[in-house]
């Protein structure tokens, strides 16, 4: 398997970690919907929450979550409509980021970015 993949792989698991450890309760992970993949879906609380992960080995490039474009926006808006009408949530949603970058298990750095966009919005 290529390094990229598992190292997105690493940085998921993490994320899992941290809001787990944080009281998310995680309802799925890597969520498919036609062409769109939700990294993590979560209640916090009452609100469903849709995850996008981005794991990256440095920041060179820019930070992990900059890669997050318009139209990885709108697909996962899209993945969490349709994950709405399949368990008949009509309440609170939010998107939210969260940012990794991964030198190894033991040394990386998180950021979690709450609410970071609302479809129609972007």
């Amino acid at each position: 398997m290529a390094d990229h993949i598992i190292k997105g792989q690493n940085g998921e698991a993490l994320a899992v970690t941290f809001l787990s450890e944080k009281g998310y309760q995680i309802l799925e992970t890597n969520w498919r919907f036609k062409r769109s993949e939700v990294d993590i879906i979560a209640y916090d609380g009452k609100i469903l929450v849709f995850i996008e992960v981005k794991t990256r080995a440095t920041d060179y490039f820019g930070a992990p979550e900059e890669s997050i474009n318009e139209k990885k926006k709108a697909l996962l808006a899209d993945a969490a409509s349709a994950y709405m009408e399949l368990i008949d949530h009509d309440w609170e949603i939010r998107f939210d980021y969260v940012s990794i970058i991964l030198e190894d298990a033991d040394n990386f750095k998180l950021k979690h970015f709450k609410d970071c966009f609302f479809p129609g919005m972007f």
